[in-house]
């Protein structure tokens, strides 16, 4: 069974897991390989374990009963981050009133539902802080940005950042009204 939750102090090393895993095999080829091969599960444990701290949303999926092994315990499989949106607008676009800052499943979870029930928890704590829209940013060569339209999200804009001493295009993807990304998940919370 995968449950989404919110994130506990104590789940900060299994999401700081998750996003060294998840960066390492999405981003292979897109990313410098030194720099992925650098990531540090302790230092991303930090950050999110401030982050939590901070009142940043926290979403866990963690899976447990017939879908780990016998006799252990329930696992940290994904999760997705949200806040109020560090810049609304790019470029005189609007963007959204919130941000969600990351979604990242292990590879062995996806195609289950995972990330879309994360995203929506995203969009639910966004809403429930009084955010009208919401908005994502996704490497433009990442074959998960189909993923986003799918599930309605708009290209909003498009920004050149330096990463990692690359040079990098993003997407924003926007939902505007929220509403459209809680309704893309019907069911799912």
């Amino acid at each position: 069974m995968i449950s989404i939750r919110k994130a506990r102090l104590a789940d900060a090393t299994a999401i700081g897991a998750v996003h060294v895993a998840a960066w390492r095999t999405a981003y292979a080829g897109l990313l410098p390989d030194t720099y992925l091969s650098r990531m540090s599960v302790s230092r991303h444990a930090a950050h999110y374990e401030s982050a939590l701290r901070a009142g940043t949303g926290v979403v866990v999926a963690s899976a447990s009963g017939a879908d780990v092994p016998a006799g252990t315990a329930p696992r940290i499989v994904g999760f997705s981050s949200a806040s109020r949106a560090r810049t609304q607008e790019l470029g005189g676009r609007i963007l959204g009133e919130g941000e969600i800052e990351t979604l990242y499943v292990l590879d062995d979870w996806r195609d289950r539902g995972v990330g879309r029930r994360l995203l929506r928890a995203s969009a639910a704590f966004l809403a429930d802080s009084g955010c009208r829209s919401a908005y994502l940013w996704v490497l433009r060569e990442n074959p998960s940005r189909w993923f986003y339209q799918r599930l309605g999200g708009v290209p909003a804009a498009e920004a050149e950042i330096s990463f990692a001493g690359q040079r990098v295009m993003q997407t924003a993807f926007s939902w505007d009204p929220i509403e459209r990304l809680l309704a893309s998940v019907p069911g799912a919370s």
